[in-house]
């Protein structure tokens, strides 16, 4: 898998999400901020809290760490099934 298949892995999964129930086109710009996290990041706390960050600032609404860390966990697994796969 190439970086670009990760990256649409990884959007299609954050799109399905939709953390506030306000529809899966809502979270544009917030995906692309996490997708560039998921690039730095490489321990599943580490990007959940990033997860985090993004979204309360800009839904200004805290989502609880341990949703965040579920998340976080399917996308470095796309992470890491890429990088095997190279």
């Amino acid at each position: 898998m190439d970086i670009k298949e990760m990256n649409l892995k990884l959007i299609a999964i954050l799109q399905e999400w939709d953390p506030f129930n306000v529809g899966e086109e809502a979270y544009d710009t917030e995906i692309v901020d996490v997708v560039q996290a998921i690039h730095n990041l490489h321990h599943p706390s580490d990007l959940a809290k990033r997860i985090q960050t993004i979204y309360e600032f800009s839904y200004e609404q805290w989502i609880p760490l341990q949703d965040c860390t579920k998340i976080s966990y399917k996308l470095l697994a796309v992470k890491m099934d890429a990088v095997c796969s190279l």
